[in-house]
């Protein structure tokens, strides 16, 4: 138990894969529709959290990055119904990779 906690501690990078497979057009729109919709979501209720009391607060970032992830849902429906109509599957691999950074 000693040594995995040292492990865990010493470990500066870390890797999940997240999604890996083959999927229909329908399946891979559905999975990542819910992956950036739930970005959307972390960045509005980031949005809120800051203008809580605050209603000067900057939140540039915050909308800029929300209508980014907007265009990008839209870029990917495109990619995925030329699949659809060319009777493609789509292979997704999404791995998130994690490192600490000392500030």
């Amino acid at each position: 138990m000693k040594d995995t906690l040292k492990q865990i501690k010493s470990k500066t990078e870390q890797k999940i894969n997240l999604v890996e497979g083959m999927f229909k057009p329908s399946e891979a729109s559905h999975i990542i529709n819910a992956l950036i919709e739930q970005k959307i979501n972390y960045h509005k209720l980031q949005r809120l959290s800051l203008c809580e009391g605050d209603e000067n607060c900057d939140i540039t970032y915050e909308n800029a990055r929300i209508q980014e992830l907007i265009k990008e849902k839209e870029v990917a429906k495109e990619y995925i119904d030329t699949a659809r109509r060319e009777n493609y599957e789509i292979v997704i691999n999404g791995t998130l990779d994690i490192t600490f950074i000392k500030k």
